[in-house]
């Protein structure tokens, strides 16, 4: 179950100039699985209608605390939420958050409801840094609720640039899955994840590379941060956005992933190799641009470095490592193969002539083979999902060494 699968998620909009990325805050919780019921406040009334949200949701906005017929309309609302979320809060919604007021809708509901709280401020550079607005900040923060920092960017109009902007929402999203996530068997977990392609130059222009998006490798690393685990992720060029919360390091070569994954490997509980490195290399990387000319070039290739190989020596001592096989015949066969060349506890294969599997999909179907002679066949899946599937197998393997 996906941590939004049915949950009820309360959002609250205050009334700055970043309401209007609640819409589609509100429509990508929805997109999530969340049902998701709005409070506006009235000031937000006046940037954005009612109706805008209703669109997005499939919901009626939340009546007003002193509309007829809804005075216990706060109570029912903070009983059913599964997870309070004001985004954007203003400096103004902090200060009454703060002295515990409730004195409409969407204060009395935070007084009144037992579910976790995230808070998403957003105002002007030199409101948020005042004594006062970081003071409100903490107190909100001491009991209990969760006040994620603003971003660094464009304000208002004439504003400049500074702390105060809004997190994106797919930020905030995250976040609120964090929250909800019910499998935390990873927390406190240092978990290693690789993603993507790397590329080998062979002149100043052109370079050997593969197929690979990342988006495996992504969906992994997100899940992880979700459950818990501290993660880093090792990456080379990627066609989705980094995830929130992993610690991202960007390679290019081969030899530079190896070098990365060799420094993080030391004190990782789990490497999850979702990585596509490039398996050859130039022997000689011009220095100028190869010229096309009648007769096409011949380029010596040699072998890059095995990153699960050459890196095996540094795993500490009950460390989970899951490698990945993207084969065209005999898929199993060259997956078992490589599980046991490479000392590893799992291996993911499958099948790159398979449509809707493999490079460059958002679905993947694999076999999921372990050392200990398990073999499973999850169905075709979004890759999304498949993460979850794969880091129960990681989590369990953790916890059967613990």
């Amino acid at each position: 179950m996906r941590p939004f699968d049915g949950r009820r998620v309360i959002l609250g909009v205050t009334g700055g100039i970043a309401c209007y990325k609640a819409v589609t805050l509100a429509r990508l919780l929805t997109q999530a699985g969340a049902v998701v019921d709005v409070i506006m406040s009235r000031a937000a009334r006046e940037f954005i209608g009612a109706i805008t949200f209703e669109a997005v949701t499939g919901r009626p906005v939340a009546p007003d605390i002193l509309d007829a017929g809804h005075a216990l309309a706060h109570i029912r609302l903070a009983k059913e939420a599964a997870l309070v979320l004001i985004a954007p809060a203003t400096a103004d919604f902090l200060a009454r958050a703060a002295q515990g007021r409730a004195d409409d809708q969407m204060t009395a509901v935070l007084l009144a409801t037992k579910a976790p709280v995230l808070i998403a401020p957003a105002m002007n550079d030199g409101m948020w840094s005042h004594e006062l607005a970081q003071r409100n900040a903490q107190t909100v923060r001491d009991v209990g609720y969760e006040v994620l920092e603003p971003e660094i960017g464009p304000l208002a109009f004439g504003e400049g640039v500074g702390p105060g902007r809004l997190p994106e929402p797919h930020v905030i999203v995250a976040h609120a899955g964090r929250l909800l996530e019910t499998a935390k068997g990873l927390a406190g977990a240092q978990i290693i994840v690789t993603a993507g392609p790397t590329r080998e130059a062979l002149d100043p222009v052109r370079y050997i590379t593969n197929h690979s998006s990342g988006r495996m490798g992504v969906a992994i690393a997100a899940a992880a941060w979700r459950r818990g685990a501290t993660v880093t992720l090792i990456h080379g060029t990627l066609e989705v956005p980094l995830p929130t919360g992993a610690t991202c390091i960007a390679v290019t070569t081969t030899a530079e992933m190896r070098d990365a994954v060799a420094a993080a490997l030391p004190s990782a509980d789990a490497l999850v190799m979702a990585a596509a490195p490039a398996d050859f290399r130039a022997a000689d990387v011009g220095t100028q641009k190869i010229k096309k000319r009648e007769a096409p070039p011949v380029i010596a290739l040699q072998h890059t470095d095995d990153i699960l190989v050459s890196t095996r020596s540094l795993r500490r001592a009950g460390a989970i490592v899951m490698g990945f096989a993207l084969e065209t015949t005999q898929v199993e066969e060259n997956a078992l193969a490589k599980m046991t060349r490479k000392g590893l506890d799992f291996i993911v294969a499958n099948d790159a002539t398979e449509v809707g599997a493999g490079f460059g999909t958002d679905t993947n179907r694999v076999v999921i083979l372990s050392a200990d002679g398990e073999r499973e066949t999850p169905p075709l899946m979004p890759k999304t999902a498949l993460a979850d599937v794969l880091l129960d197998r990681v989590t369990r393997a953790l916890d059967a060494r613990s």
